[in-house]
């Protein structure tokens, strides 16, 4: 039975591993989703900004208040999709350059493509118990 139980465990381990890469794989997917949804949503503000500054010129309303909530709103849009490209960038392992926003692999030091120091986070250490004696 030794053989038929080292089979199983084996087959389970892959299972486990297999399971595990699959759920990378649909949040990585979601994170894309999401993603998608923001940059949509920015392009669509981004149309409406410009519609109202063109209907401002044409017009001559003011409409300054509205053209600084709308920069807000889309300022907004902004830092959300910066979270979730760096979410993403984690899920694949990868680090988003500060400089020029390409993805470079973990152990890059500097970016490969405008040469800027990346910003790694690290894991943040446990305070160490006092040792008794």
């Amino acid at each position: 039975m030794g053989l038929f139980e080292d089979v199983v465990v084996n087959a389970r381990s892959a299972a486990n591993v297999v399971g595990k890469k699959a759920g990378q794989l649909v949040d990585i997917s979601k994170l894309r989703l999401s993603a998608a949804d923001v940059e949509r949503e920015i392009s669509a503000r981004l149309e409406a900004l410009g519609r109202v500054v063109y209907d401002e010129k044409k017009t001559g309303v003011d409409a300054q208040a509205l053209i600084e909530e709308s920069v807000n709103c889309i300022d907004e849009l902004y830092e959300q999709l910066d979270v979730i490209n760096d979410e993403l960038a984690m899920a694949r392992n990868k680090v988003i350059c500060p400089r020029c926003g390409s993805t470079n692999p973990q152990e890059f030091s500097y970016c490969g493509r405008c040469g800027a120091k990346l910003v790694k986070d690290e894991p943040e250490e446990e305070p160490s118990e006092p040792k008794q004696e």
